[in-house]
């Protein structure tokens, strides 16, 4: 198990990933929106998590990237905080620094805003209420990015992800069904069942856990080849030797059930 393991991690081994309807609702979604459209991402889910949520993360703001979407991320968990300047750092700054993003008119940072699903109803009404300033403390108003925008209905597209609460089901119950936002969503695997059945009709689309976050990748890996590696997409990456343990499982399986037949075979002779 551990060399079936390592192997694929070593090689990089990646496959593409099919992709699912609700994973590809989700990414035409995005695709579809015209350039400089605004986006806000909430990022409601902790370290202990992340593995699972935080290539989602990537893949969204790689997307915006490519399509010159405007970003605004924000958290309503205090432990979220640190992982909205982990992505800008590593995607924002780092790997499309080539595009000069400036913060305030192609970014922003809201940071941290508590209170849970008051937080989420009131950022619905009035995102002045909710954020004063941004995290640098910062005046909304003076910032270009969100100086016609009143509440997070401006937004042309919401995105959580959600590892409980609050998250998703409270921005559904709090914004989308009193506010009108138009929601995506991203979700830990013991989540998705309760998150699917707001689809279509409340969501416009959703990722189920690492499998969803793959297969996002592939599917902006095949539209951008010329920015997008599948050996430098990390749920892709995380897939491999998910597949390789789970064949090795399946294999012993069967051979232990062989070998258990051909034992009682020779027995009765």
């Amino acid at each position: 198990m551990g060399l079936t393991v390592a192997v694929p991690i070593l090689t990089r081994f990646a496959l593409p990933e099919p992709t699912s309807p609700l994973s590809q609702a989700f990414f035409d979604r995005v695709e579809e929106l015209p350039p400089g459209s605004k986006v806000l991402i909430s990022l409601d889910y902790d370290a202990a998590t992340e593995g699972e949520l935080g290539p989602m993360t990537t893949a969204f703001l790689r997307h915006c990237c490519l399509k010159g979407h405007k970003v605004c991320l924000l958290t309503l968990w205090p432990t979220g905080l640190p992982l909205c300047d982990q992505n800008i750092r590593t995607v924002i700054k780092g790997e499309f620094a080539d595009l000069n993003w400036q913060y305030g008119v192609d970014y922003v940072n809201l940071g941290f805003v508590p209170g849970n699903e008051v937080a989420i109803k009131l950022l619905a009404q009035d995102l002045r209420k909710a954020f004063p300033t941004d995290v640098t403390g910062t005046r909304l108003d003076e910032l270009p990015l969100l100086k016609d925008v009143r509440s997070a209905r401006d937004f042309d597209l919401v995105i959580d992800i959600t590892a409980g609460t609050p998250g998703g089901k409270e921005w559904v119950q709090y914004a989308v069904t009193q506010g009108g936002l138009k929601l995506a969503l991203g979700s830990v695997g013991v989540q998705v069942p309760q998150m699917a059945p707001y689809y279509p009709n409340q969501i416009v689309g959703l990722l189920a856990a690492i499998k969803g976050a793959a297969e996002y990748e592939s599917a902006l890996a095949q539209r951008y080849p010329e920015r997008i590696s599948l050996k430098r997409s990390a749920a892709t990456q995380r897939m491999g030797p998910q597949l390789w343990a789970h064949l090795l499982m399946v294999g012993l399986i069967l051979l232990g059930n062989a070998i258990h037949f051909a034992t009682q075979r020779r027995g009765r002779r």
